[in-house]
This record gives structure tokens, C-alpha cells and sequence, in this order.
């Protein structure tokens, strides 16, 4: 919602701001330019990502979606990974195979499914369970995790990297698209001064339009895509702070407290709010 709001807000601010400067918006419509820089930037990103271009036109759609990190997601991973190490601390390791085996099926996982619906979060914790039930160390439990978030980092940050190259790319589009105007402009040299000057005025337009799509757009939506990135992120690297501390045989309490120190204060549970959560959890079962 507030990405439709940023958008409608831009352009609105140059609608408003033209229209008082009494600007005609009757000239700001060139079909014919949009083709030309819109065409151009959307082609140019097929010869950039190739095979991944499907890819990165779904990860542009993650934008109209709600982000992970806010305080009850945090609160929720904090919670699930309380469960499992509650769990495994009373009835040993083995008892969380059937519920990382099938985590669609089990109950525990069920209870913070706004977590566990995340594909990738949920693999973390499950993968890395099996290594501690498989008698993995902690040192090799926190190597294989880092690598994981680098790897899952890297991958993660190819379709804002790709972005921010098309949208650096569109105002030199606008360009191409001007410099053709301009072209147009000069086999109409004859022509009455109105003409001329319109055609003049369509071709600035394609300027004008690829710095608005750069500057307005797609750069804006690149650093989004970018910054959703690193809350993705932090997720992982609570997870292995909670894991990692738990395998070295800290408490499942003051394991999900390396987590919590893990997470931005601006989202991050206090250790009271856990508390009181674990309380009404365990008044549940």
C-alpha cells in the first residue's frame, strides 16, 4: 500500500507542480515515447538477466507485498525456534525429525505459519535442525549456515543489481528518444512555428520521461527490492545466532536471546514481550 501511495504521490507532484506553472498536460502524452523508452529499457533488461528474466519480473511483484520485518515476525521466529528447543531440550534432538521432515504437517510449525510460509526461512531451520540431529558440531553447524547466507545474499541481490543498471540506463533512453524527436523536428523545418514548436515540445517529453522513470521508478523500486533484501537477511542470521547457541548447549531461552540481539531495534521484541508470549504459548498446551 505504501509503495501504491509513493507512486500515485510522484506523479501527482509533477501533475500538480505543472499545472500551476499552467503547463499543458495535453503535450506531456506521447504514446510514441514511451514505446521507444519503455520498449527499449524492457528489452534491454531481457539482454541483461537472459534466462533470469522471469525471475526478476516476479521479484518486481514482492514489492506490492507486505515485507518481513516488523515486530511480530520477529516475535514469531523467536517463539517457533523457543518451541523446537524447548522441545528437543525435554525429549532430545530426535523428537523434531517428524516435524522438519514434514513441517506442512506439524503442529508447532502450524502455530507461526506467518514464518514458516516463507519458503527460505523455513529451510534454514529445518536443513540446519538435521545437522544437529545428524551430530554436526556447532563450529561446522555456524560455517555451513554462513555460507548458505552468502550464497542466498548474492543471489538474492542480482534482480535490485540488475535493476539499478536499466534504471542508470533510462535516461540516455530518453535521450534516444529525444535526439529522434529532434530528428522529426528538422524534417518539419518549414513548417508554421506552432507546428514546429510542438514537435520540438513532444520530443523533450522523451527526456523528460526517461529521467522521471530513473529517478521516480525504477530506481526507487531497485533500492526497495534491495532493502528487502537485508530484512530477509536478518532472519538468517537470527536463526544461526539462535541455532549455533543452542548447539553449544545454551538454553533455549538465552539461545533465543542471541537471536533477539540479532534483530534491528527499531523491530526487536523486548525480552519481557518473549516472555510473556512463551507463558501464554505454554498455557496453550
Amino acid at each position: 500500500m505504501i509503495i501504491i501511495i509513493g507512486m500515485v504521490g510522484v506523479i501527482l507532484s509533477i501533475i500538480v507542480g505543472y499545472k500551476m506553472e499552467h503547463g499543458n498536460l495535453g503535450i506531456m502524452f506521447q504514446p510514441a515515447e514511451f514505446v521507444i523508452i519503455g520498449g527499449s529499457a524492457i528489452f534491454a533488461l531481457l539482454i541483461t538477466s537472459g534466462k533470469n528474466f522471469a525471475h526478476i519480473l516476479k521479484n518486481i511483484s514482492t514489492i506490492f507485498k507486505p515485507g518481513l520485518g516488523d515486530k511480530k515476525n520477529y516475535l514469531d521466529l523467536l517463539l517457533l525456534l523457543h518451541t523446537l528447543f524447548a522441545k528437543a531440550q525435554k525429549e532430545g534432538l530426535i523428537s523434531l525429525e517428524p516435524h522438519i521432515d514434514a513441517p506442512d504437517k506439524s503442529d508447532i510449525f502450524k502455530k507461526f505459519a506467518s514464518i514458516t510460509s516463507h519458503s527460505k526461512i523455513r529451510l534454514c531451520i529445518t536443513d540446519n535442525l538435521r545437522i544437529l540431529i545428524s551430530g554436526g558440531s556447532p563450529d561446522q553447524l555456524e560455517s555451513l549456515i554462513e555460507i548458505d547466507i552468502e550464497t542466498q545474499h548474492k543471489e538474492a541481490l542480482y534482480p535490485p543489481s540488475v535493476l539499478t543498471k536499466i534504471a542508470d540506463s533510462l535516461p540516455g533512453l530518453g535521450i534516444v528518444a529525444a535526439v529522434l524527436g529532434v530528428t522529426l523536428a528538422m524534417a518539419k523545418i518549414a513548417e508554421p512555428p506552432e507546428v514546429l514548436g510542438h514537435t520540438v515540445a513532444a520530443a523533450l517529453v522523451g527526456t523528460f520521461l526517461g529521467v522521471l522513470l530513473c529517478y521516480g521508478f525504477v530506481g526507487p523500486i531497485a533500492s526497495y527490492l534491495e532493502h528487502m533484501v537485508h530484512e530477509e537477511e536478518v532472519f538468517f542470521i537470527a536463526i544461526k545466532m539462535a541455532l549455533v547457541a543452542f548447539a553449544e548447549g545454551t538454553h533455549p531461552t538465552l539461545a533465543v536471546e542471541a537471536a533477539r540481539r540479532a534483530i534491528p531495534t527499531h523491530g526487536r521484541p523486548s525480552f519481557q514481550e518473549i516472555e510473556s508470549e512463551i507463558r501464554k504459548w505454554k498455557g496453550k498446551t
